[in-house]
């Protein structure tokens, strides 16, 4: 088990140092390719002249092999380094995964500030559509062709066909505007606010977790009947086990395997799934803040981001890879 957790970490940092090269290299090929310098997406609002741009392009290194640059780029996340934009210089800790010259922020700050929103979003979000999903695809399992099971199946399939930029406004409307329920929906931090804390993100929590949830559900369904049928469960029953044992303990475990699977994906790819979630309620995480950099060609913030995606990606799917021998022991590593 050791050892396998061991060559797993190795192959995510692999996985990790890949990504980001290609990212990198397509992040500072792009701009050459349409007939412009990666220079610009360094400076301020104002263009410089042609004489500063190459100044820039030396500072930069701009003009050295894209290795040397992916070189000097990971020397600054692990070492800081020192930027300038060609009027104004700043020095970047590490991690230093470079400054936005169009906010005048490093962007490892920026990311900081967009955490904690992401983090509350993702976990509140998650917790409601597994936990939700997996009660309610278990309960239609087991009553298989009940008004329950047709009417949770037809809510699931309508939920699933319903995107966040209609649920949301929805929500909205009724909850704060109509109900007045949730008047001040300003994001408030965990420790500073709690109750703030949860109202502001108790409606982004059910209009992201409204999709997946249907999904978990069909698919929990789906995998518990497939289960239920087979032989060890059988067993399980004449051995006189209790009808609560058998379904948590030998059907549930077992059917909920590969909802584990793609759990880990959706949670690591949640970063490009909440953009919407955060347009509608105005929440300032990482996904508000990569739209944001696209519209104004940010490059480093990009970059950024893009890293720390690709991060919680191969976090999760390791998280993953070891959940697998706890919740399934028919699972074994080797």
């Amino acid at each position: 088990m050791i050892r396998y957790i061991i060559r797993r970490i190795l192959a995510g940092i692999l996985v990790l140092v890949a990504a980001s090269f290609l990212t990198f290299f397509i992040f500072q090929l792009g701009p050459k390719f349409a007939h412009t310098s990666p220079a610009l997406f360094y400076v301020g609002k104002i263009p410089p002249d042609q004489a500063t741009l190459k100044l820039i392009e030396h500072r930069y290194g701009f003009d050295l092999p894209v290795w040397k640059q992916y070189l000097n780029w990971l020397h600054g996340i692990f070492f800081g380094r020192d930027l300038t934009d060609g009027t104004t210089a700043v020095h970047c800790s590490a991690p230093c995964l470079g400054y936005s010259f169009r906010e005048n922020l490093p962007v490892t700050h920026m990311i900081r500030q967009a955490l904690p929103i992401e983090i509350s979003l993702a976990a509140g979000a998650a917790l409601l559509w597994l936990v939700g999903g997996l009660t309610i695809g278990s309960i239609s399992a087991l009553k298989r062709g009940t008004l329950f099971d047709r009417s949770a199946m037809t809510m699931a399939l309508t939920a699933v066909s319903l995107p966040i930029f209609f649920t949301g406004p929805i929500l909205l409307l009724v909850f704060k505007y109509k109900l007045q329920l949730l008047p001040n929906t300003n994001f408030a931090t965990l420790t500073s606010d709690p109750a703030q804390w949860f109202k502001s993100l108790i409606l982004p929590w059910c209009a992201l977790a409204f999709i997946y949830a249907a999904l978990y559900a069909r698919l929990t369904r789906a995998n518990m009947l497939e289960t239920m049928s087979e032989d060890y469960i059988r067993t399980a029953r004449a051995k006189g086990l209790s009808r609560r044992r058998v379904v948590v303990r030998h059907g549930l475990r077992a059917a909920i395997t590969p909802i584990v699977t793609i759990f880990g994906l959706d949670l690591g790819q949640l970063v490009g799934n909440a953009v919407i979630t955060e347009t509608v309620f105005n929440l300032h995480g990482l996904g508000l803040i990569s739209v944001t950099a696209i519209n104004q060609q940010d490059l480093p913030v990009n970059l950024g981001v893009t890293l720390v995606a690709t991060f919680a990606v191969v976090t999760a799917n390791l998280i993953v890879d070891i959940a697998y021998g706890v919740v399934d022991p028919r699972v074994s590593y080797s």
